[in-house]
């Protein structure tokens, strides 16, 4: 296995509306910063992969506008995935691995202003008996919510102090979209109030990938990525147990989370009540500082929130904050699917 770190890391600030912004215009400044950070230009990287969804955009093959904001002239090696920017990331790492490039310029992005988010998800589920139904991303969400505390795993007040946690963490984040003291406000869908459910914002971000010297010439202190897996669980929500996750453990025991205790851990988890099935099924005490950026309670632009959760805790390795930190990132209902990896700084390395 060849070693491959995140050496550079960047992204918008998030915000509610970016009406007067197309997806190229969003995605400019963030590329040129993180392709900035290494003095690397969008020709000398080795392979390109982007993560978005046509259905924020609401036409078909919206990503190939994006490339106008990368440069695809001379050609470049690119790819897309109609995900969230962390299984981007994920296919820019097994290229690294196949020796096919040394660098990856991996970006996503998400404008979820125009539309209504609440619908668009629908389409994630299962397409002859539920998906009909139409029941929303918030919806399903607060049924996760009252399984757990149906199981004792929680209560609505300690969900309150999660989303509180979160948006105060976030007063040190300049590109957070909430944050401070933010209400638990009404019911939304119960037992889920306005406060255990994540913004609606529109935002960017991208990374850059590098292996073996080549990382160490570009970034003084990389984040090696020491481990990184995804898994699935069954489309059917009716034969899952949503209190637990047992992708998620999956994922993390196969990318070697569990073989040393992590100091770092950056959650996707878009409500409250996920960070309470995320803790379990991780194994995360209270000495793990857990969402120090804010997480997606903060901001969540969809299909990049994940590549933000890998990001923010590569950029902490960067800033000799952590040293051996957890990155996790989900995509569909109730957590369907999860992506683990493990990050690494080099003195702990050494």
């Amino acid at each position: 296995m060849r070693d491959v770190a995140i050496v550079a890391f960047a992204q918008s600030a998030h915000r509610r509306r970016t009406d007067e912004l197309s997806e190229v215009d969003l995605l400019m400044p963030v590329l040129h910063e993180v392709l900035g950070a290494t003095g690397l230009k969008a020709n000398e990287i080795g392979f390109t992969c982007s993560g978005s969804a046509d259905y924020l955009a609401g036409r078909a093959f919206s990503f190939t506008m994006a490339l106008d904001g990368v440069g695809a002239h001379p050609p470049i090696s690119e790819s897309h995935v109609e995900m969230d920017g962390a299984w981007a990331l994920y296919e820019a790492w097994v290229k690294i691995q196949t020796g096919e490039a040394d660098t990856a310029l991996v970006y996503s992005y998400g404008k979820s202003s125009p539309g209504r988010v609440r619908d668009v998800l629908t389409r994630q589920l299962d397409p002859y008996y539920l998906a009909p139904l139409w029941p929303d991303s918030v919806a399903l969400a607060a049924l996760q919510a009252q399984a757990l505390i149906d199981a004792g795993d929680t209560d609505e007040g300690a969900l309150a102090e999660i989303g509180a946690r979160n948006r105060t963490a976030a007063v040190d984040n300049p590109y957070a979209q909430l944050t401070g003291d933010v209400p638990a406000g009404d019911h939304l869908v119960h037992p889920l109030r306005t406060g255990d459910c994540p913004p609606i914002g529109d935002g960017a971000a991208a990374v850059v990938l590098a292996a073996g010297d080549t990382a160490r010439a570009l970034c003084e202190r990389p984040a090696w990525i020491r481990g990184i897996d995804h898994r699935i669980e069954a489309h059917s929500l009716g034969v899952r147990d949503l209190t637990d996750s047992p992708s998620a453990r999956l994922a993390a025991e196969h990318a070697g989370a569990f073989q040393r205790p992590v100091d770092t851990a950056e959650l996707h988890a878009p409500f409250t009540s996920q960070e309470v099935v995320l803790r379990k099924a991780l194994g995360l005490g209270d000495e793990v500082r857990v969402n120090p950026s804010g997480g997606a309670l903060a901001a969540n632009p969809i299909m990049a929130a994940g590549l933000i959760r890998l990001g923010e805790a590569a950029a902490r390795i960067h800033r000799g904050e952590s040293d051996w930190a957890l990155a996790h990132a989900t995509s569909g209902p109730c957590l369907q699917q999860n992506l683990v990896a493990v990050l690494e700084g080099e003195s702990a390395h050494e």
